[in-house]
């Protein structure tokens, strides 16, 4: 690469020219395909099409991942193991997740993301396909097959955030980003609800493990014919041939100066042990509950009761929605009086959900509908910062390094965060476990499951430290222009 050739090193691996040559008329001279044509080369219909394929493979992701934890006490039963084991599931997944998130952030930022997340999440429907015909012997082949769903996930997670950004800037994006990021928590509910419907209607756990694969071809499909890739950084009027790239190194560096990006990072890291932790073991948890205080039969032999899954995935639904939502219309009024709003919003929403779910999990033993409200009111106010924490990473780095940012966030907040929290509280159960009565079952999961309210407060102080270097990683980000020392990486990486 040299100066006189900017775009080199930034040509796609598979390009997308074509759909756009094959969009011009005969006719248009060159200056009235520019007037014509959006800055970031996709039409406002198809880029709404865009973010609509997006947000449906978003909820098949999050329905995926969760639907394992919709059916924990009929897998528990099948293998015969253990809370330690039982959270290894949701770990072994994250881990790889994690770990691979950064291989395809490199490679997001670099060639072409639509192909990118089509081969994963082909990869991911195969493998989550395979999981639900492992033999009851075999509960290490499970834990594979459920490792290897983070390629799929891992490709697409850390590029499709990057895509609505090069498609829409400032309200708008924010707007988008919030209908994005409704996916989170609604299709969280529905993996929930469709583990525990189809494992009550087939009789069998293995089926809900069958629904997400079909779905997720359908996805690539879609994929491949509805979204077109967009440039990078054109719709803020910095296209990435005027932004050159680092090397991967440069590129950390720089992010690792940022306080902002940093501080965010590790708040969103508690966000991620909270809603790990509750994630695999709050339907769980009720039952255990249900099963202490209301007399309900234990799970001897499967199919189990999953209503508890049920239940917990349709206050998942409801309060993700109401919580992405609030919280992005309570950051877009706050913005009017201060620039430090979104992550101020983010700390509220944290401060506000840590009480709340403390006195869930304290008051399941005495009021089963308590119980559900306190849940309720905490999962809202935890839901506030989805779509503001991906604002705020967008705004304060800029287009090249956006898919290493997304790759090093998600890295760093499963690393600290949903990676290791469940197998934790498996793992912190088992050991506060003097017995092996229904009492201990429950009251160790419950003293366990305590510590995510510590953790709330915590990150809740990190979104609070970011509100102090809001504004200034702001404008660097938008008023960014490569240095003499810049152009030295560049060069010398060729």
């Amino acid at each position: 690469m040299s100066l006189a050739d900017p775009t080199s090193d930034t040509t796609p691996f598979f390009s997308d020219d074509s759909e756009a040559e094959g969009s011009e008329e005969p006719g248009a001279g060159p200056s009235q395909r520019r007037e014509e044509e959006p800055a970031s080369g996709v039409s406002s219909l198809r880029a709404v099409f865009t973010v609509i394929v997006l947000c449906f493979i978003n909820l098949l992701n999050y329905m995926d991942r969760f639907t394992v934890a919709g059916v924990l006490p009929d897998i528990e039963q099948y293998f015969g193991i253990n809370d330690g084991k039982s959270g290894l599931l949701q770990t072994v997944f994250i881990c790889s997740y994690m770990f691979l998130a950064p291989v395809f952030g490199y490679l997001g930022d670099r060639y072409n993301r639509k192909m990118i997340m089509s081969v994963g999440i082909g990869f991911w429907s195969i493998v989550t396909l395979a999981s639900s015909y492992t033999p009851k012997e075999y509960f290490w082949l499970l834990l594979l097959t459920r490792g290897l769903v983070g390629v799929g996930e891992a490709s697409y997670s850390t590029i499709a955030p990057t895509i609505i950004a090069d498609l829409y800037i400032k309200e708008r994006r924010t707007q988008m980003l919030s209908v994005f990021y409704f996916a989170i928590p609604v299709g969280s509910g529905l993996g929930y609800i469709v583990g525990s419907k189809v494992d009550d209607l087939a009789g069998d756990w293995h089926w809900a493990l069958r629904v997400t694969p079909a779905l997720g071809l359908v996805a690539v499909v879609l994929l491949l014919f509805v979204v077109k890739e967009p440039k990078r950084g054109a719709i803020e009027a910095r296209p990435e041939h005027t932004l050159q790239r680092t090397s991967w190194l440069g590129d950390m560096k720089a992010l690792c100066r940022n306080p902002s990006f940093v501080l965010s990072t590790f708040g969103f890291t508690a966000v991620a042990f909270v809603t790990g932790s509750l994630a695999l073991w709050a339907p769980a948890f009720l039952f255990r509950a249900a099963v202490f205080t209301e007399g309900r039969p234990p799970c001897v032999k499967g199919p189990c009761d999953t209503s508890d899954s049920l239940y917990f995935g349709i206050i998942t639904v409801v309060s993700g929605i109401l919580g992405v939502a609030s919280g992005a219309e309570v950051s877009r009024r706050l913005r009017l009086r201060t620039p430090r709003a979104d992550p101020l919003v983010c700390a509220l929403g944290l401060l506000l959900s840590a009480p709340f779910l403390y006195l869930a999990i304290v008051f399941a033993q005495a009021s089963p509908i308590a119980t559900y409200v306190f849940i309720f009111l905490g999962e809202t106010f935890l839901s506030m910062n989805w779509a503001i924490v991906a604002d705020i990473l967008l705004y304060v780095v800029v287009p090249t390094r956006r898919s290493t940012a997304e790759a090093f966030q998600i890295v760093l907040s499963h690393l600290l965060g949903d990676a290791g929290s469940p197998y934790l509280i498996g793992v912190v159960s088992d050991s506060l476990k003097q017995t092996d009565s229904y009492l201990w079952q429950f009251r160790s999961l419950q003293l366990s499951l305590l510590t995510c309210s510590f953790v709330a407060v915590g990150g809740g102080a990190f979104f609070l430290a970011t509100a102090l270097f809001i504004e200034k990683d702001r404008q660097r980000a938008t008023n960014y222009a490569p240095s003499a020392m810049t152009w030295g990486i560049v060069l010398g990486d060729e």
